[in-house]
């Protein structure tokens, strides 16, 4: 989700396979532009090759899955995909090693840096997702404690938030430490009596979420949608002070909620350039946070990210069509 360091967001690859599972469970390690996996299927001379950039959560991966799977088999694309964070894609655009960033969640910094400035990289419009980043608690906590999801009571809570690694605070549990996030201003200047721990990955940050839930301890953490797991453990969101513009443009003094992100995708200049079907594939793909959720659910369940992409493509074909014309 955001702006440099306010602005780093959650970053699982949608390669074939059992490297696709792996990658899912371990998340992203923040690889070189030069990583690559290839996706498998012929070149086409109309077309040739498209190279992906791949952030390790699990909507991005739907996202990607599906834009590969209709690059490859509508269009004869070769379709690359690279293992790599957020912020290392965008370096990919002026060198010419990233052609795709899927699904941008703001990062104002680095639009101004390679769009505004340098020009490698445009805007390739919305696509249709809808993004929502906060603080969460489980839904026993909310049913049992129903005034914490209101953010001037969190203080109260904080002794039952402690942690061994809060330091006898309350702990706010973050994911990746690359996901775009404010907590820790939050907590600093809102006097707050917790401190932000960084479980290290979606996969992790999820895993706590549902043990929470399935043992009833408690739990405060950052999350976001579009995200499948909300079907499955409806978290309850923590109403901090109201996002109004302007209020998190300097990092440091950040002390309201996030805003409400249109997710956009980013493609390097000279691929926009090229007339290649893929880049007028990647601005015309569109869809909901439903359909991301389906794409997402599938992966999680244990489908290779093209069979899920696949199942998304047999049942929209009138979608896919619209794209492609």
């Amino acid at each position: 989700m955001k702006k440099a360091g306010l602005l780093l967001k959650r970053t699982v690859p949608v390669v074939a396979g059992a490297a696709a599972a792996a990658l899912l469970l371990a998340g992203c390690g923040g690889a070189s532009v030069n990583q690559a996996a290839p996706a498998s299927g012929a070149a086409a001379a109309t077309c040739g090759s498209v190279n992906v950039a791949m952030n390790a959560w699990v909507g991005y991966t739907a996202d990607a899955a599906v834009y590969s799977y209709v690059a490859k088999n509508k269009l004869g694309c070769t379709v690359v995909q690279k293992d790599l964070n957020e912020q290392i894609s965008w370096q990919g655009f002026a060198s010419g090693e990233v052609d795709v960033v899927m699904e941008n969640w703001g990062h104002d910094d680095l639009a101004k840096q390679y769009i505004t400035d340098q020009k490698v990289a445009v805007d390739a419009g919305p696509t249709g997702n809808i993004g929502h980043i906060g603080w969460y608690v489980a839904p026993w906590m909310a049913e049992k404690y129903p005034d914490i999801t209101d953010g001037k009571n969190l203080n109260k809570y904080a002794s039952m938030l402690a942690t061994s690694e809060s330091g006898g605070k309350g702990q706010v549990l973050d994911g990746d430490p690359a996901f775009v996030t404010n907590d820790e201003a939050l907590v600093k200047n809102l006097n707050l009596d917790y401190k932000v721990v960084f479980s290290g990955s979606e996969a992790a940050l999820i895993q706590s979420f549902r043990t929470a839930e399935q043992n009833k301890t408690p739990i405060l953490g950052y999350f976001y949608e579009p995200q499948w797991f909300l079907s499955q453990v409806p978290l309850k969101k923590v109403n901090l002070p109201a996002w109004t513009k302007g209020c998190d443009a300097n990092a440091e003094k950040v002390a309201c909620d996030y805003p409400t992100y249109t997710l956009n995708k980013v493609i390097s200049k000279k691929f926009a350039d090229s007339g290649s079907p893929a880049a007028k594939l990647a601005k015309a793909f569109k869809w909901t946070n439903e359909d991301q959720n389906a794409v997402a659910t599938d992966i999680q369940g244990g489908m290779t990210p093209e069979a899920a992409a696949k199942k998304w493509v047999d049942a929209h074909q009138d979608a896919v069509n619209a794209w492609l014309s």
